[in-house]
């Protein structure tokens, strides 16, 4: 290759690849703005409704389209079978039509169409004929999957409460108020004086996070190897269920938990129950209010951060990174926005359920990263696991 002119300056490899990528972006856009304008297109439509090769994607994309339309009924069939117990119905064994509306005193026509349903969503199965009685149901993959989850089971009767707010979406998204009922519900994340509210206030939120939790607990203990730490402490703990399970799996840890005084009473409860109580400490308070306890080597921040809008995060993270001793880890765990195969649940799920709670948002890994290293935390990552469905993990150094 002959060498350039004494007067030309090769450009700089980064301005190279800016004007690459600047080529490639200009491409693209232009490429999508066709495609939309094919979509709009009836006879486009038709046109790959029709051709062999794109046939299968156009189906695809209008069963999504439907399901979206539907999404509503389909959670609704499946809060009815989980209100009627017909998982734990059929989980002794397959019934007919007639003997599951026996047991659940109901129409056989109305059990009919609410079976219909929960087999065409894989909550349950249509089984043969057996010895000439009428057809019979079983579980699905789904409905055992359910079943086998309290924590799942909690959260589907919870979304009554959810629907509520979402019933006129636009007028929720118009107005962010106290007056919402999620925001009720979660009284904690609004209120100005947190440390104050009561049993009856905190008891409902606290037993639904509590079911919840053994499904997180066991994603983030099969991301990170606590047998480094001797001391844990669990900021916004809840009812001690994450540290019952790291303390079940490495019995030579201690642990502080630290919540609103209605909950901690709850932990200190579940700790005496499982005989933790020589290995545990419940110190009643609110985050910023009150002193955040030392002298741990790991602090956990478990499904905390998203709950609380960003003057609120960034207050407590300047605040525990004070608090902490030189050399210690944080542990944040939380739904992520724009997390790979999991995009439905903080993006789309999340983003609601935390507008209509009132306060919070879902945040991409990068943004809570940057978060960490404002308040002044080193080494902050990203920990690989292999399916980051409920949260995702990041760990970071004082």
């Amino acid at each position: 290759m002959s060498a350039l002119p004494e007067h030309i300056e090769p450009l700089p490899t980064t301005q190279v690849l800016r004007q690459d990528e600047g080529i490639f972006a200009s491409i693209k856009a232009r490429f999508l703005a066709w495609r939309d304008a094919q979509l709009l297109q009836r006879r486009f439509q038709q046109w790959a409704l029709s051709f062999p090769l794109t046939r299968p994607i156009a189906r695809r994309q209008a069963v999504r389209l439907f399901d979206l339309c539907a999404g509503f009924i389909y959670s609704q069939v499946l809060l009815a079978a989980v209100r009627l117990d017909l998982f734990e119905m059929l989980s002794q064994g397959p019934l007919s039509l007639q003997e599951i509306a026996k047991r659940l005193r109901m129409n056989p026509d109305a059990v009919g169409r609410l079976l219909q349903a929960a087999v065409a969503l894989a909550l349950l199965e249509q089984r043969s004929k057996h010895a000439g009685l009428d057809t019979r149901y079983g579980l699905g993959m789904l409905g055992a999957s359910v079943l086998s989850s309290p924590g799942l089971k909690a959260m589907i009767q919870h979304h009554a409460l959810f629907y509520q707010d979402l019933a006129d979406p636009v007028a929720l998204l118009q107005s962010r108020g106290s007056e919402r009922a999620m925001a009720g519900y979660w009284a904690y994340a609004t209120s100005e004086k947190p440390s104050e509210l009561h049993d009856v206030a905190v008891g409902d939120y606290s037993a639904l996070m509590a079911a919840s939790q053994p499904m997180v607990a066991e994603e983030i203990l099969a991301s990170y190897n606590f047998s480094k730490h001797q001391h844990m402490l669990d900021l916004g703990g809840g009812e001690g269920v994450f540290i019952a399970q790291v303390a079940a799996r490495y019995p030579r840890m201690r642990f502080t938990l630290m919540d609103l005084p209605a909950v901690t009473r709850r932990a200190a409860l579940r700790f005496e129950q499982l005989g933790l109580t020589q290995r545990t400490r419940c110190v009643p308070g609110s985050f910023l209010s009150d002193p955040i306890p030392t002298a741990a080597d790991l602090v956990s921040l478990i499904r905390v951060v998203h709950d609380h809008d960003d003057a609120f995060v960034m207050q407590l993270l300047r605040k525990l990174h004070q608090s902490m001793t030189p050399g210690a880890k944080l542990l944040l765990a939380e739904p992520m926005a724009q997390t790979r195969g999991a995009m439905p649940v903080a993006d789309a799920y999340f983003a609601m359920y935390l507008w209509a709670m009132g306060s919070g948002r879902s945040r991409r890994p990068d943004e809570l990263l940057a978060m960490l290293r404002e308040a002044g935390f080193a080494r902050a990552r990203v920990l690989r696991q292999v399916m980051p469905l409920q949260v995702r993990v990041l760990l970071a150094e004082r």
